[in-house]
């Protein structure tokens, strides 16, 4: 995992990335953020890029490549799954399938979108201190 690696945050709705953006910047973390519209877009980022991102926020409901789709090819691709990227959910949608779906793929945690900026700005800084502090494989 590459603490100081950029965030991947694969969302297709405008308004939530404006206010995604607005609550990195307000925590002031040196990661820089890239955006993807779905996660067709983000899959061919992974497979071209030489970075290893810190980790992948990513929505669930998207055109293309959805998020558990995108999930089910990161997890079994082996040359990604050896970048120990962290994946997330980061979503408006949830139903106890839903989450139950998530973990059987393996992915390290469902986040609800807040409503609120100050929670939504919360969520995000104990996600990513909970993770800068995390120990992985490719660490040492």
């Amino acid at each position: 995992m590459n603490k100081n690696g950029d965030i991947i945050i694969i969302e297709d709705d405008d308004d939530d990335k404006i206010l995604l953006e607005e609550a990195f910047t307000s925590l002031d973390y040196l990661n820089k953020r890239k955006y993807f519209p779905d996660g067709l877009a983000a899959l061919e980022y992974l497979h071209n890029t030489s970075n290893t991102p810190f980790l992948i926020l990513s929505d669930i409901n998207m055109p293309k490549l959805n998020g558990f789709e995108l999930r089910s090819k990161l997890h079994t691709d082996s040359a990604l799954n050896l970048k120990c990227i962290p994946y997330l959910f980061f979503s408006t949608a949830r139903s106890q399938q839903m989450v139950i779906d998530a973990y059987s793929m393996s992915v390290q945690g469902f986040f609800i979108k807040e409503t609120s900026f100050s929670e939504l700005k919360d969520t995000l800084r104990i996600i990513i201190e909970y993770w800068k502090k995390c120990a992985a494989p490719n660490d040492f």
